[in-house]
């Protein structure tokens, strides 16, 4: 039996909902909203391919240790499959597929030739020394050798892994190939064919969807509150341009907290978990918070730019702030999102306001294939113009269909996914 949006509306929230389970039930969802074939919609609801692999590892001491990878790769109708890779202990299958989903829809809300994909391995980074990270990264480019590529599955940076992750793969990559082939991946260093502005875009494009929602609901940002949860690459650049911008932040966290002072932060002081880990609670602030307390704090704007499922239906009803801009991945669960949309609080979702991660990645992956390098000043400029571009499209869905900001954003991918599809049709 099909199940209804408003049958699922009424399941009781769980925080243990994986990304996909949520994904699907976003997808259900939206898809009552926008006239997409019934067969476009299973069809998506579906990954094409999950990759599965043992990766095995030589330890500093001698000994082999093996852990499975995996590589989700959703939808390519629109292009190369395109998302991260993450190292954590909790990385499974599923969650690639979710993840994974919600790439597809990102990249459609973009408007970028990319699908989706996801992938990463079950592990845990902080108990490999640098020399088995890059021999666990090495080996886990050959293992995904025959799935990737500039045109077939372009992965990036992701939790667990950084610019030098991505260097190291792009190198185990190319010398399996025989050749230097920098679009392999994106997020590398600049040196080795990254881009400039790569690593603050998710951070970037997060602020630049706060202050767009700030002004489209007729306040000031000199006059915004803003919160953010999450002080790694994220939350701390979203922070720091809002404050650069005018707003006032006046709570950051990182894992073991939150500091709080109502008058407002000196955010650029603060070290991001990259410069220094851990670093929030050294700070001097007149108030230190948990991480719980920092999403129900009254001020106008809340970004969640952490982990997922932290707003959930336990505490929809708490957060007081008017406005949440999602900064991590499926930081709101499914049930939440009901309630918060029944308080009029709005919700700007990740597929659209981190979507400068990608959006950038894109930019990278033009340079490398035309083998020219842009300007950090350019990189902003564009990505400046693809995110008020896609805030336009997803505004006029909000404005003309009265839709919530996930519904619409899911208005726009769906219906540039489905016209793809229709116009390639399906293979018999």
């Amino acid at each position: 039996m099909t199940t209804t949006p408003t049958q699922q509306e009424a399941e009781p929230d769980d925080d243990l909902d994986s990304a996909l389970v949520t994904a699907r039930r976003q997808l259900e969802r939206a898809a009552t909203h926008v006239d997409v074939d019934p067969g476009v919609i299973e069809r998506l609801k579906h990954p094409t391919k999950v990759q599965q692999v043992s990766v095995p590892l030589e330890r500093d001491d001698g000994s082999v240790d093996v852990f499975t990878g995996y590589r989700a790769q959703h939808d390519d109708v629109r292009g190369p499959y395109k998302g991260g890779l993450r190292y954590h202990p909790e990385v499974s299958a599923e969650e690639c597929t979710g993840l994974s989903m919600w790439m597809t829809w990102k990249c459609a809300v973009m408007d970028l030739p990319f699908g989706g994909g996801k992938g990463g391995i079950s592990v845990d980074p902080k108990a490999l020394t640098e020399d088995e990270t890059e021999r666990l990264t090495r080996r886990f480019a050959e293992e995904l050798r025959d799935v990737v590529g500039p045109t077939k599955d372009v992965p990036a940076p992701d939790m667990g892994t950084d610019a030098q992750t991505m260097a190291w793969f792009m190198d185990a990559y190319s010398m399996q190939q025989g050749e230097t082939i920098p679009g392999v991946v994106t997020g590398k260093p600049p040196v080795v064919g990254g881009s400039y502005g790569r690593e603050e875009a998710p951070g970037r494009s997060t602020a630049i969807a706060a202050r767009e929602a700030v002004d489209y609901y007729d306040r000031d940002l000199s006059n915004t509150t803003v919160a953010v949860q999450g002080f790694g690459s994220v939350g701390a650049n979203a922070a720091r341009l809002l404050e650069d911008w005018g707003a006032t932040v006046v709570a950051v966290s990182d894992v073991n907290g939150a500091i709080y002072d109502p008058g407002g932060l000196a955010i650029h002081e603060i070290p991001t978990h990259e410069e220094e880990p851990e670093a929030v609670l050294a700070q001097d602030a007149p108030e230190t918070i948990s991480n719980a307390e920092i999403l129900e704090l009254d001020v106008d704007v809340l970004i969640p730019a952490a982990v997922g499922n932290v707003i959930t239906a336990d505490n929809a009803d708490a957060i007081a702030a008017d406005i949440v801009v999602e900064g991590a991945n499926g930081p709101t669960t499914f049930a939440a999102d009901t309630i918060l949309e029944e308080r009029d609080v709005a919700v700007i979702p990740d597929i659209l306001a981190n979507a400068g991660g990608v959006t950038v990645s894109y930019f990278e992956w033009l340079q490398d294939i035309n083998r020219r390098q842009w300007s950090l000043e350019r990189v902003n400029t564009e990505l400046e113009e693809h995110m008020l571009e896609a805030w336009a499209d997803v505004r006029e869905e909000v404005e003309e269909k009265d839709l919530a900001w996930r519904d619409a954003a899911y208005v726009v991918a769906l219906s540039r996914i489905a016209e793809a599809k229709a116009t390639r049709g399906l293979w018999p």
